[in-house]
């Protein structure tokens, strides 16, 4: 990075926009920020809008649309670091599950008028268009990360990075495992660090926000979450959320899109399958809010 103040630019593609809030969060930290950086757009923060190059841009969101695959190409070619932050944006978002069904039976269902939408058939991360330089990753991403991850660039050394699995965290932090203790499914044996176990903590399983971490056996995880008497309909739900399509790719077995269909769900237990009743520990019955 430039030894003058670096020139930073934040993106929006295809997200919520809670990524860009979590550096609108940092508080405290945010005029330090603020004053060791010129942030020449950043449409949620500001209507300042300055052309590149740039030192550091920094992308939400998935690419879904043709002029998303367009955009980021001259992004790319304008930034001397390109940071791509958020589930969206380094594994295509919970909006993935397109990937996996018919987009225009998806259109066609949640609009009035599907023949207004124009969008591509799948949502894909921003890796798959352009060389990504660092990614943070998480639903939305963790603010002490960003802030590390910031603090490095401006002191010219490499960001460093967890690639171990939730797991270790909660080992770290002494937080008791969940799926042992209280039979809640939890995936933070196959995913990333990086979210100082924030669910486990406060008695929730994690929900895999920051996809699979680097080597992981997804294959022994649905064999441990159908030990927990879940039906292969409630193992697909779990794994396809945030990092659906990275999970996917990973060996999860996934869910049908008309499993999650209402005639199905208002449809009562068999009696002859014990699966397909929740166990106790379901953590939508049993868990408190954090």
């Amino acid at each position: 990075m430039n030894t003058s103040k670096p020139r930073v630019a934040v993106w929006k593609f295809s997200s919520c926009d809670g990524c860009q809030l979590t550096l609108l969060d940092c508080e405290d930290e945010l005029l330090a920020v603020a004053e060791a950086l010129e942030i020449v757009y950043f449409l949620e923060a500001s209507s300042v809008h300055e052309p590149g190059p740039y030192d550091l841009s920094i992308v939400e969101g998935s690419v879904t649309t043709a002029e998303d695959a367009e955009r980021i190409q001259q992004i790319r070619a304008e930034s001397q670091i390109l940071m791509s932050i958020g589930a969206c944006a380094t594994a295509g978002g919970i909006q993935a599950l397109r990937n996996f069904a018919d987009i225009k039976e998806y259109t066609s269902i949640v609009y009035a008028r599907p023949d207004y939408i124009n969008t591509l058939a799948t949502s894909t991360p921003i890796a798959d268009h352009v060389k990504v330089d660092y990614e943070l990753r998480g639903c939305p991403i963790s603010k002490g990360q960003l802030l590390a991850v910031i603090s490095s660039l401006l002191v010219g050394s490499v960001p460093s990075l967890s690639t171990a699995s939730v797991c270790l965290e909660c080992k770290r932090r002494g937080t008791t495992c969940v799926m042992v203790s209280r039979g809640i499914p939890c995936l933070g044996p196959v995913t990333q660090a990086g979210c100082d176990a924030l669910c486990p903590t406060y008695g929730r399983g994690c929900f895999g926000c920051f996809g699979p971490a680097d080597t992981v056996n997804v294959a022994s995880m649905v064999e441990q979450l159908r030990r927990l008497n879940l039906n292969e309909s409630a193992i697909g739900q779990i794994f396809d959320t945030f990092a659906v399509a990275q999970f996917r790719a990973a060996g999860s077995p996934g869910t049908e899109p008309n499993r999650h269909s209402t005639d199905q769900a208002s449809q009562s237990p068999s009696e002859d399958d014990p699966t397909d009743t929740p166990s106790p520990e379901d953590p939508n019955d049993t868990l408190e809010s954090p």
